[in-house]
């Protein structure tokens, strides 16, 4: 009597070999494209496509970037066929330079800046700044009328006005009376105003 668990380990036993002249089949398609044959080319990629293209679709997780990635891995490996000895199989060879693709691309991408997907990328993040806070152009008319007070009044203005300390804490930072801080900010709003 045959068992369920016999069963599929009397498949698994019929797969194992089909799956191990198959390999032997794509090494030595690689070995001979290495040599030039053509139609060898062809067979080695096709018969891998599929697996390279799975792989780097799971390993990348970009689906839109699977086909460039399919591309860069065969194209790295047939531009370095002429170094492939068969030590292992062609596939697992493969999958090792789609390995490194899927590798440099996430590199690459995350090296360099994103690009906007909308033509008004201006418009885009002027929308996504916080409302209410000043913009470039306010903050540099701010400095320079900062830089018009005395260095005492700019002090006590900054630590309360912009930083926002108290100005007990304003005080002690500046080692000055509490009063003395409140009555140079409002020194400095008068003078700002004018």
């Amino acid at each position: 009597m045959i068992t369920p668990a016999m069963n599929s380990s009397r498949e698994e036993a019929n797969e194992q070999p089909s799956e191990v002249s198959r390999d032997a089949s794509i090494t030595a398609w690689a070995l001979a494209a290495r040599s030039g044959d053509r139609e060898a080319v062809e067979r080695f990629v096709r018969a891998l496509h599929r697996d390279v293209h799975r792989y780097v679709t799971t390993l990348g997780g970009d689906h839109q970037n699977a086909d460039d990635l399919t591309q860069d891995t065969f194209l790295r490996a047939l531009g370095s066929l002429h170094r492939f000895e068969g030590r292992s199989s062609a596939r697992t060879w493969l999958l090792a330079i789609a390995h490194r693709a899927v590798i440099d691309s996430i590199r690459y991408n995350t090296s360099r800046p994103r690009l906007s997907d909308t033509d008004d990328w201006q418009s885009a993040a002027e929308r996504a700044q916080p409302r209410g806070l000043p913009g470039f152009d306010d903050g540099i008319a701010l400095l320079e009328l900062l830089d018009t007070l005395p260095d005492d009044r700019r002090e006590a203005f900054v630590l309360t006005q912009l930083v926002g300390l108290p100005c007990a804490d304003a005080a002690d930072a500046s080692d000055c009376p509490i009063g003395t801080v409140r009555s140079r900010v409002a020194r400095a709003r008068t003078s700002l105003i004018e």
